[in-house]
C-alpha cells in the first residue's frame, strides 16, 4: 500500500475504534442476515426441485463451507489493522493485481444481484397487477418493465444512506419479511388447501449443477462481510455474528425449500411466488412480502460499489456527488434489468461463477497467502485444499451448465 492510502486507512481505523462510531452486535446481525437471506429464498424450492431431495445435503454442506470461508476472511483482516474492505484483503495478499481481481468479482457479483432484485420485483408485481402501464417522459411503459422502473424509484432514496447503522433499521425489515414469507408459504399449503402432496424425486443428476449453483448464490454475502466487520464497535464478536447469520439463514432456506417442493414438486417455477394461487389472501401477502425484501436489501448490496466509486472521485466528501453517483448506479441496474430475459439461470450463473469465486476460492487463496503456518501440512491445509477443489468443480460445471441453458432459451 502506498503511504497516502495507508494514512487514510489508519485515520479511518482510528475513527472505527471509537465505540460510539461503530455498529452494535444486533445491528450487524441484521445486516448480515439481510445480505445472506436474499432473493435466494424464493428460488431455493426450484433449486431443490432441480436436484431432488438428496440435494438438501448439498445445501447444508455449502452453508458450512461458506461459513468457514467467512471465518477465513475475518482472520485475513486480523493480519493488518489497515485492512477495511474485501479489496484491501486482496491487495495485502497479492498486491495490486490481487486487489483488482477481488474488486472485479466482488463488484460484478453485487451489481448483478442488484439487477436480479429489480427483475424479481417486475415479475411479481406483474403477476399481481397484469396489464399495468404508465407514461414516463412521454413514453408509455407497461408490464414488467413498468414495475422495474417504479421499483428503482422507490429504492433510490435508501441508496443515499451511507451509514450501516442506519441501514440496519432497513435490514431489520428485510429479516422480518423473510420470516413472514416462510409462514405465508406454509399457510398456503396447510390452510388454503394447496396441500403438501408432491413426492418429488430422490435425486436428479442432470439438474444437480443448477441446484448447487443456486445454493452457492444463497450464501454469497462474503463481499459484504469485510464492510460489516469494519463497521462494528467490537470486531472480535464477528465470529458470533457469522454463526448466528448462517444458522438462521440455513433454517429459513431449508424450511422454504421443503415447503415449496412438497407443495408444487416438479412444477416449481424459478420463483415460488409465481406458483401461488393469486386469489388467495395468503398468496397476496407472500407476494407483497417478497416485494419488500429486495427493497430492503438493494441499498446494502450496492453500498460497497458506490463507496468504491466515491473514493476515486475528486470531491470525495461532496454529498451532492455521492447522491449523483448512487443515482447513476441505480439507473444503470434498471437498464440491465430491462434487457435480461431470464431469472433462474442468471442466478445460477452468478452462483457458480461469481459467488463461488468471491465466497469460496478467493478467501481460501488469500488466507493461505497471508498465513504461512496454514501452508504447512496438517488438518487445516487439507480442509482448505478440499474446499478449493470442491469450489473449482462447482464453478466450472455450474458455469458451463447455466450458460448452456441461457443460450438454449434465447
Amino acid at each position: 500500500m502506498d503511504l497516502s492510502r495507508a494514512e487514510k486507512l489508519e485515520s479511518q481505523n482510528e475513527v472505527q475504534q471509537q465505540p460510539s462510531k461503530g455498529t452494535s452486535f444486533l445491528r450487524t446481525c441484521f445486516n448480515g442476515l439481510n445480505a445472506l437471506s436474499g432473493v435466494g429464498m424464493l428460488s431455493i424450492p426450484y433449486a431443490l426441485a432441480q436436484g431432488g431431495w438428496l440435494s438438501l445435503v448439498l445445501l447444508f454442506l455449502v452453508a458450512v463451507l461458506c461459513w468457514y470461508t467467512g471465518l477465513l476472511l475475518r482472520r485475513c483482516m486480523d493480519t493488518h489493522p489497515l485492512i477495511k474492505t474485501y479489496p484491501d484483503i486482496g491487495e495485502h495478499a497479492f498486491g495490486f493485481k490481487g486487489r483488482a481481481i477481488v474488486s472485479v468479482f466482488m463488484y460484478v457479483e453485487l451489481y448483478l444481484v442488484a439487477v436480479e432484485f429489480l427483475i424479481l420485483e417486475g415479475d411479481n408485481l406483474d403477476k399481481l397487477f397484469p396489464n399495468t402501464a404508465f407514461k414516463l417522459a412521454g413514453m408509455k411503459i407497461g408490464g414488467k418493465q413498468a414495475f422495474v422502473v417504479l421499483t428503482s424509484l422507490i429504492v433510490l432514496p435508501t441508496t443515499w444512506l451511507k451509514s450501516l447503522g442506519l441501514l440496519a433499521y432497513v435490514s431489520a425489515g428485510g429479516v422480518l419479511a423473510s420470516f413472514i414469507l416462510v409462514i405465508c408459504i406454509f399457510w398456503v399449503g396447510a390452510v388454503d388447501k394447496v396441500g403438501f402432496n408432491e413426492s418429488g424425486v430422490t435425486l436428479n443428476w442432470s439438474g444437480m449443477p443448477i441446484a448447487i449453483s443456486m445454493f452457492a448464490f444463497c450464501y454469497c454475502g462474503h463481499t459484504v462481510f469485510p464492510t460489516l466487520i469494519s463497521s462494528m464497535k467490537d470486531r472480535s464478536k464477528f465470529s458470533k455474528v457469522l454463526l448466528v447469520c448462517f444458522i438462521t439463514s440455513t433454517i429459513s432456506y431449508g424450511s422454504m425449500a421443503v415447503l415449496g417442493y412438497l407443495m408444487f414438486g416438479e412444477h416449481l417455477k424459478s420463483q415460488v411466488t409465481l406458483n401461488l394461487p393469486i386469489k388467495k389472501l395468503s398468496s397476496k401477502i407472500a407476494i407483497y412480502t417478497t416485494l419488500i425484501n429486495p427493497l430492503t436489501k438493494y441499498a446494502i448490496i450496492t453500498a460497497p460499489i458506490a463507496t468504491a466509486i466515491e473514493e476515486k472521485a475528486v470531491f470525495r466528501n461532496s454529498r451532492s456527488l455521492s447522491i449523483f453517483i448512487r443515482t447513476a448506479l441505480v439507473i444503470s441496474t434498471v437498464i440491465v434489468a430491462l434487457t435480461i430475459p431470464f431469472f433462474g439461470y442468471v442466478m445460477a450463473f452468478i452462483g457458480s461463477f461469481l459467488s463461488v469465486t468471491a465466497s469460496v476460492l478467493l478467501p481460501c487463496l488469500c488466507y493461505l497467502k497471508l498465513h504461512k503456518a496454514a501452508r504447512k501440512f496438517g488438518l487445516e491445509l487439507v480442509i482448505i485444499v478440499s474446499i478449493l477443489v470442491a469450489g473449482l468443480f462447482i464453478g466450472v460445471v455450474g458455469t458451463f451448465t447455466s450458460i448452456k441453458q441461457i443460450v438454449n432459451h434465447l
